[in-house]
C-alpha cells in the first residue's frame, strides 16, 4: 500500500534534523526541467510561477544557485504547507518514520515522485504550471506514466491524499488491477458534500499522522479515522472513495 500526498509551495532548508537517505528516483528528468527553467528570463519565470515580485525574486535566486545534490533537505521536512503542519513529521517516533518511509510518497511537478528521505532543494513548480518543451506540452505530458509505474511497482493499493492537480498525474495511468482510493473530507449540505480547501489539507495531514501512529497496513483500517470532527460515512463511501464527514454521526439519515 502506498499513500500519495501533494507538495507545498513554501519550502525550507533543514540539514540537521534528519539524514538524507537517497536521491530522487527521476533526478535525470529533474535536471532537464532545471535546465529549462534556468534558460528562462525573470519575467517568464514570474509568469510561469504566477506569483508576486518578492516570491519570484527569491525563487529566481534559488534557481540561479541551484545544485540538485548539494545542501539537501529530506523531502518530508522540506515542505511547510498546512498539510505538513498537521502531519507534524518533526515529532514522529522512529516507528512512525519507518512507516512513512515504507508507505508515503510525495508527488512533485519538479521531481515527479519523492520518498520521504530523498534529498531535495527548494524549488517552485506546480504540476499544473504551463511549462512545455521539446517533446511535451505540459508537465503531465512530461511525466507521462513514470510516476504511476513507480507507485505500482510491487504494490496494488494507492491511498490518495493528494489534491486533484497532483493525483491526476497518477490516476490517468493506473492499470486496472490497482485499487486507487481517494479520501474526501467534507460536510453534508443537503445531498451535496462540500469540501473546504484549508480543512481538507489539515485532515489529509492528520490522516497521514493517524496512519503512521496506528501502523495502518490495509486500506479498510483507515475507516476507523475519527479525528478533527470527522467520521467515516459508510453510506456515502464506495470501494474507490472513502468519505469522511465533519460530524460526529455516521448515518446519512441523521443529517
Amino acid at each position: 500500500m502506498k499513500i500519495i500526498i501533494s507538495p507545498a509551495k513554501k519550502m525550507n532548508i533543514d540539514n540537521d534534523s534528519l539524514e538524507v537517505k537517497g536521491l530522487p528516483q527521476f533526478l535525470e528528468k529533474t535536471e532537464r526541467i532545471m535546465a529549462m527553467l534556468k534558460s528562462m528570463s525573470y519575467d517568464e519565470l514570474k509568469s510561469l510561477w504566477k506569483c508576486n515580485d518578492k516570491i519570484a525574486a527569491l525563487n529566481k535566486e534559488r534557481l540561479d544557485n541551484m545544485e540538485l545534490t548539494k545542501n539537501m533537505t529530506p523531502a518530508i521536512l522540506a515542505y511547510e504547507g498546512i498539510q505538513y503542519q498537521y502531519m507534524a513529521p518533526n515529532v514522529f517516533s522512529y516507528d512512525e518514520f519507518d512507516y512513512i518511509e515504507e508507505h508515503l510518497t510525495i508527488l512533485s511537478g519538479f521531481y515527479g515522485l519523492l520518498r520521504p528521505f530523498d534529498g531535495v532543494v527548494p524549488y517552485r513548480l506546480e504540476m499544473q504550471a504551463a511549462l512545455s518543451g521539446e517533446g511535451f506540452s505540459s508537465l503531465y505530458d512530461f511525466w507521462g506514466d513514470d510516476i504511476a509505474k513507480a507507485l505500482c511497482d510491487n504494490n496494488n493499493v494507492i491511498i490518495n491524499l493528494a489534491s486533484k492537480e497532483y493525483s491526476k498525474a497518477v490516476s490517468a495511468h493506473l492499470p486496472s488491477d490497482v485499487r486507487f482510493i481517494a479520501c474526501r473530507f467534507g460536510e453534508l449540505n443537503g445531498n451535496k458534500i462540500t469540501e473546504k480547501g484549508t480543512l481538507c489539507k489539515m485532515a489529509r495531514g492528520d490522516m497521514v499522522r493517524f496512519m503512521a501512529e496506528n501502523n495502518i497496513k490495509k486500506a479498510e483500517e483507515i475507516k476507523s479515522y475519527s479525528r478533527m470532527g470527522y467520521k467515516y460515512s459508510n453510506e456515502l463511501s464506495t470501494e474507490t472513495e472513502y468519505v469522511f464527514l465533519k460530524n460526529s454521526r455516521n448515518s446519512i439519515e441523521e443529517f
